[in-house]
C-alpha cells in the first residue's frame, strides 16, 4: 500500500513535519506596501507571499491527495523564480543562488506536473470512446500512472532532504534579513529599478524572431516568456496608481490568455509524443486507442496554432500604455 492510497489520518501520521512562516522567521502576515515603498519592499512583500503559498502546499503535494496542491506549489515557485530575476540585484547576491535551487526543486515538480495533465486529459479524452474500447484505453492510463508514481516517490524523497530545507531558509533570509539588499544608493537608480519594458522586449523580440511555420519548441519558449511577463506585470501592478493599476490589469489578462492558447499547444505536443513512444510497450488494442489519441492532440496543436498570433496581438496592444513609465520607477 503506498502513501497515496492509505486513509486520510493514517496518511497525516505518517506525513514529517512541514516548516512554519513563524520557523523561517517570517512575520504574522506578509508586508503589504503602497505606491510610494522602495521598489525592495515589493520584491520582499512578493516573495514573501510565494514562500508561505510554497510551505502551506508542501503537506498535500506529499500525500498526493489533491494534484491541485502540487500544482499551486509549483505556480509559488515559478512567482518566486521571477521575482528573483526581476530583482536585478535588489536583494543581494544570494537571490541568484536561490534561484538556482529553486530551478532544481522546480524540475521535480515539473515532472510529476506534467503526468499529471496528461493523465487527466487521458481520462477524459477515453472517456468519450465507444465502450468497446473503454479497457483498452484505461490500460493506456494505467502505464502513465505508474510512471507518475515513480516521479512522485522521487519528488517525496526531495522534499525530505536537508537542501530542500535550506533552500526554504535561504529564501526566507532574502525577506528577513535588512543587510541583504544593495545599498539604498543603488536602489534608488533607475537602472536597479524593475521595469516592463524588458520582459516584454523578450516576448516581442522572441515573437519577431519566428518563422512562419515555428518549431514547437519556439513556441514553448514563448509561453515561457509570456510568463515572466505576467508575473512582472503583477508585481508591478501591487505599486501602481489606481489608472495606471488599470491598464495593467488589462495586459495581464492578455498574458493568460497567451499563457492558455500556447499551454493547449505545448500539452497537444506533449501528449502526441508520449503516444508514440508508448506504442513498443502496448498490446495492439491500447496501440490502437495511442493512435486515435494522437491525431486528437495533433488536431489541437494546429488549432493552437492558428489561435496564437491573434492573442499575441492584444499582449502587444494591452503593453503599449505600460512600457517606458513602470509603476515602481523612482518618481
Amino acid at each position: 500500500m503506498t502513501a497515496e492510497t492509505l486513509p486520510a489520518k493514517k496518511r497525516a501520521r505518517r506525513l514529517p513535519k512541514t516548516t512554519t512562516p513563524a520557523e523561517l522567521g517570517l512575520g504574522d502576515h506578509p508586508a503589504q506596501p503602497g505606491p510610494g515603498d522602495p521598489p525592495v519592499d515589493h520584491l520582499r512583500a512578493q516573495l514573501d507571499t510565494q514562500i508561505r503559498e510554497l510551505i502551506a502546499r508542501e503537506p498535500g503535494t506529499r500525500s498526493g491527495a489533491d494534484p491541485e496542491d502540487l500544482h499551486q506549489m509549483r505556480v509559488a515557485l515559478r512567482r518566486m523564480r521571477s521575482t528573483l530575476k526581476l530583482s536585478g540585484g535588489l536583494l543581494g547576491p544570494e537571490a541568484e543562488t536561490v534561484r538556482a535551487e529553486l530551478g532544481w526543486l522546480g524540475q521535480s515538480l515539473g515532472e510529476v506536473r506534467d503526468y499529471d495533465v496528461l493523465i487527466e486529459h487521458l481520462r477524459e479524452v477515453v472517456a468519450e470512446f465507444e465502450a468497446r474500447d473503454q479497457l483498452a484505453g484505461r490500460e493506456l492510463v494505467s502505464k502513465f500512472v505508474a510512471e507518475r508514481g515513480v516521479a512522485k516517490r522521487k519528488l517525496t524523497r526531495l522534499l525530505g532532504t536537508p537542501r530542500y530545507a535550506a533552500l526554504l531558509v535561504s529564501a526566507a533570509r532574502l525577506v528577513t534579513d535588512p543587510s541583504s539588499p544593495v545599498a539604498v544608493s543603488d536602489v534608488e537608480s533607475p537602472r536597479a529599478v524593475i521595469s516592463l519594458d524588458k520582459p516584454y522586449r523578450k516576448l516581442a523580440k522572441a515573437v519577431g524572431k519566428l518563422p512562419l511555420d515555428p518549431p514547437d519548441d519556439d513556441l514553448h519558449a514563448l509561453r515561457i516568456h509570456g510568463k515572466r511577463l505576467r508575473y512582472a506585470a503583477e508585481l508591478a501592478q501591487s505599486a501602481a496608481k489606481k489608472k495606471q493599476a488599470a491598464k495593467i490589469k488589462k495586459l495581464i489578462s492578455a498574458t493568460k490568455d497567451l499563457q492558455t492558447v500556447l499551454g493547449d499547444h505545448q500539452d497537444a505536443v506533449v501528449a502526441a509524443d508520449r503516444m508514440r513512444a508508448a506504442l513498443d510497450t502496448l498490446t495492439p488494442q491500447a496501440a490502437f486507442i495511442a493512435g486515435r489519441i494522437a491525431e486528437r492532440e495533433l488536431t489541437r496543436r494546429t488549432q493552437a496554432r492558428a489561435a496564437w498570433p491573434a492573442v499575441w496581438a492584444q499582449v502587444d496592444t494591452a503593453a503599449a500604455p505600460t512600457l517606458t513609465a513602470s509603476p515602481l520607477t523612482p518618481g
